[in-house]
């Protein structure tokens, strides 16, 4: 897989030899998708890296698990600077940044810093960044998948933080060209302490739009039957119908990460600022509900 995102400049970073840092429980998470994407996250006691595609046929991945790295993959300390680079068994991950200053205007991003409400010391500083414009290309099977930059959108997800043990989150995102305007999306809660701001905002033409509280409605019995999205203010009225549960469960008791990440298909309508209503269909996207232990 090889391509590019047009990436804006990351406005924080966070530095693992503060003293405050504690060093087995520091996380760094980075996630770059572009409905096919990659995965890379490292916490002192593991590594994970994946590499995913998805095509309407069902998902194609491949994973690995590298335990224990205490910080020898060194991930950069923010989202504006430094490379990763990554190669294990039969994966082999590289992410290079390039300063490119065009299109500018149509990048979007939303960051939060979360304190830990039930410990102190514990904190989160998240970055998420819609409406990248993707190019590029991926190969499997001797089909070739191609992007391009006028209609094809690519989202980060960039986090660090010491975190609470004991967390449940809900988080989705997506983009799409609506007649011509560059339109993204990001929707979650539970992480935290948002009480004071939330991270959902809709993304138009670069800019941003705050809304109110999102609720996830997901079957109970399974998370391949169709869901809602509804915000508090009537402004993000959604319907997803679940095409892929990227699922994952490990549970040895103390530690625990039940993981599902459902890829699909949203339509519905969103209102903006000066009360535009925005239609979309079938807007290729994915949400996740993650409960993690550790």
């Amino acid at each position: 897989m090889e391509g590019n995102l047009l990436e804006r400049k990351s406005i924080a970073g966070c530095r693992r030899e503060n003293p405050y840092v504690l060093w087995l429980r520091y996380s760094t998470y980075g996630f770059w998708v572009e409905m096919g994407g990659m995965h890379m996250s490292a916490r002192n006691h593991e590594v994970t890296a994946k590499q995913q595609l998805l095509d309407a046929n069902g998902n194609i991945a491949e994973t690995v698990l590298d335990a224990f790295p205490m910080g020898k993959l060194q991930m950069p300390t923010n989202s504006s600077e430094g490379d990763i680079v990554y190669e294990k068994k039969n994966l082999r991950l590289k992410y290079v940044l390039e300063k490119n200053p065009e299109n500018l205007s149509e990048r979007s991003a939303v960051g939060k810093s979360i304190a830990g409400k039930e410990k102190k010391g514990r904190f989160y500083y998240n970055q998420k960044i819609n409406c990248m414009r993707a190019g590029g290309f991926a190969e499997y099977n001797g089909k070739r998948y191609e992007f391009h930059p006028e209609k094809h959108f690519g989202t980060l997800d960039w986090g660090r933080g010491v975190w609470t043990y004991d967390n449940t989150w809900y988080w989705g995102s997506g983009n799409c060209d609506v007649d011509g305007h560059a339109f993204g999306f990001n929707i979650g809660y539970g992480f935290g302490n948002t009480k004071a701001a939330s991270e959902n905002v809709i993304f138009y033409d670069g800019v941003a739009h705050k809304i109110d509280d999102v609720t996830f409605v997901i079957p109970e019995d399974d998370y391949c039957k169709p869901w809602k999205f509804t915000s508090s203010d009537g402004r993000f009225e959604m319907d997803f119908m679940p095409l892929l549960d990227r699922s994952a469960c490990l549970d040895y008791k103390l530690i625990v990460s039940d993981q599902h990440q459902v890829f699909g298909r949203m339509s519905g309508t969103t209102v903006l600022d000066d009360g535009t209503k925005v239609e979309i269909k079938d807007v290729l996207c994915f949400a996740e509900k993650v409960h993690n232990r550790y």
